[in-house]
């Protein structure tokens, strides 16, 4: 939701920009172009539904940013960006939207071009969701002399450790997924249409929580019941809950973009003894894990101990227990860079969040008790205080 006020001070981005711009020099590039509607907000500001056309931010070593997309896009970038000089906003004309004829890259070429970048090494995001091969094929065919590098994940890693405000801003979110599963465990019941309930779910975050807003979540609500919840990513129909299956709501509550998920599961009726049992395995599996979470151990300290202590109990979960968390836009809200799994040796820091994700799918159903968490300067903070277990209701 684009804002007249701006989510953080000029001085808090100049610093981003220079952290961004070390890592450029070390990759020894001379610009970079940024597609990722997630780094594009978090080295500027720009926030709005834009991101299913060409744009993107490019970075150079020196000056401002450039926000480069759809002419009437442009608008919600002079709202949102904290560059003052209009030149640092440029946009391109619709007759280049959708059209089989031209290209936007074109116009993009033309650009870095005009900013004396036509023989400049540059660094452009290729594993991502909002650049394809052809935009690719494209900007090379408008800069012959150009030499490309794959960028991905360069401004992502420098998004690694949160500053004092994105805590703030993910300690809100928290609140509202607090009150969101609050909003579930109060309302589901057996007969309960999914939609009427995945319904009320979205106006509860939408509320907000504590008096702040709250903003769209960077994935739609996860809450398959029975056979369905043996898969991870299904959403929901109009079938009605019923009694003996159990339901995961994967949900996260966002603010300001910034987006804190987590998980809970809730049985309807008596639970089976397979499922009082999964529970306590992940349980004291979760218990061992956050025993790692603290600074200087590696990610997969995280991940083997909860391993182990899940296998002991008959358990394998075969999949990552966690990534990092922050800023975000559909259709995902992880960061793309450190997962919780064996071999990933990123060193663990204060500012760090993740969200620790130990679910489990069974041959009848799942089982998700997640936490969304914050590495400090001694060890971990859980930032919910949602009743860790599996909830039950006849």
């Amino acid at each position: 939701m684009t804002t007249f006020e701006k989510n953080f001070t000029t001085g808090e981005y100049h610093s981003r920009l220079a952290k961004t711009r070390a890592a450029m020099a070390k990759a020894g590039l001379d610009a970079i172009f940024v597609s990722d509607p997630s780094n594009m907000s978090w080295l500027t500001g720009y926030d709005g539904w834009s991101f299913y056309v060409f744009q993107g931010v490019i970075l150079t070593q020196s000056g401002d940013p450039i926000w480069w997309g759809r002419a009437m896009d442009a608008h919600g970038a002079k709202r949102t960006v904290f560059m003052e000089d209009e030149a640092s906003i440029r946009g391109y004309d619709d007759t280049f939207v959708q059209n089989p004829d031209k290209h936007p890259m074109e116009e993009l070429a033309r650009l870095l071009a005009e900013h004396g970048l036509e023989a400049a090494q540059i660094g452009v995001e290729l594993d991502n969701y909002y650049y394809s091969a052809k935009a690719h094929a494209a900007l090379i065919a408008g800069l012959p002399k150009a030499r490309f590098a794959d960028a991905t994940g360069l401004v992502n890693w420098q998004r690694a450790v949160k500053s004092e405000r994105e805590i703030e801003y993910m300690r809100r979110a928290a609140r509202i997924v607090e009150v969101m599963h609050e909003r579930i465990l109060e309302l589901a019941e057996p007969g309960m249409r999914k939609n009427d309930l995945i319904a009320d779910i979205y106006a509860t975050g939408i509320r907000g929580a504590d008096g702040f807003w709250g903003d769209y979540p960077a994935i739609v609500p996860m809450a398959p019941s029975g056979l369905d919840a043996t898969a991870p990513h299904l959403t929901w129909d109009d079938r009605p809950m019923a009694t003996g299956e159990a339901t995961f709501f994967e949900i996260a509550g966002a603010h300001r973009r910034y987006q804190c998920p987590q998980s809970r599961t809730l049985f309807l009726g008596e639970v089976p003894q397979k499922y009082k049992n999964a529970e306590a395995a992940v349980l004291d599996a979760i218990d061992a894990g956050l025993a790692q979470a603290k600074p200087g151990n590696q990610a997969q300290d995280i991940a083997n101990a909860f391993n182990a202590t899940l296998n002991k109990a008959g358990f394998e979960k075969d999949s990552r227990c966690g990534y990092a968390i922050g800023i975000s836009y559909p259709p995902d809200w992880g960061e793309r860079t450190i997962s919780f799994r064996r071999g990933d040796t990123t060193i663990l820091e204060p500012g760090m969040t993740f969200h620790f994700m130990p679910a489990l799918w069974l041959d009848d159903g799942g089982l998700e008790i997640t936490e969304p968490i914050l590495i400090t300067d001694t060890g971990y903070e859980c930032f919910c205080n949602t009743p860790r277990e599996l909830w039950v209701k006849a």
